[in-house]
């Protein structure tokens, strides 16, 4: 028996709940932190090829748009990383997992990321 019910997939109408933002965002910014260590490794090795070389990182480093990568980048494994620690926290049984527990502690992964971000903001530039 074949049950005729309307299938919503247009996603800007679906509420998720605080929780499932903060897994969506962790996951994201998992998958950012990776493909950027490979840059992060280029310009690692550029700047230890030679004093030229060095000097060019410097520069490149030095560029207001690398600035904004490199904050960006700062940000999403900052995030990445204080959401692991929630993680392993719930994962320990650290703290108890109920939908209270989770609402609370997803609150405070975004209110630290967002202290963070204006903190390594001040630092970078």
């Amino acid at each position: 028996m074949k049950k005729q019910r309307p299938i919503n997939l247009n996603l800007s109408t679906i509420y998720f709940p605080l929780t499932a933002v903060t897994s969506i965002l962790h996951r994201i910014s998992g998958i950012i932190t990776f493909f950027s260590i490979g840059a992060l490794l280029w310009l690692l090795g550029l700047s230890l090829s030679s004093p030229q070389n060095f000097l060019h990182a410097c520069a490149i480093i030095d560029n207001f748009y690398f600035k904004f990568i490199a904050w960006a980048l700062v940000n999403t494994l900052s995030f990445h990383f204080i959401g692991g620690i929630r993680h392993l926290i719930m994962d320990f049984g650290i703290i108890r997992t109920t939908v209270n527990t989770g609402n609370i502690s997803s609150k405070l992964v975004l209110g630290s990321a967002i202290l963070f971000v204006i903190f390594s903001g001040v630092l970078i530039w």
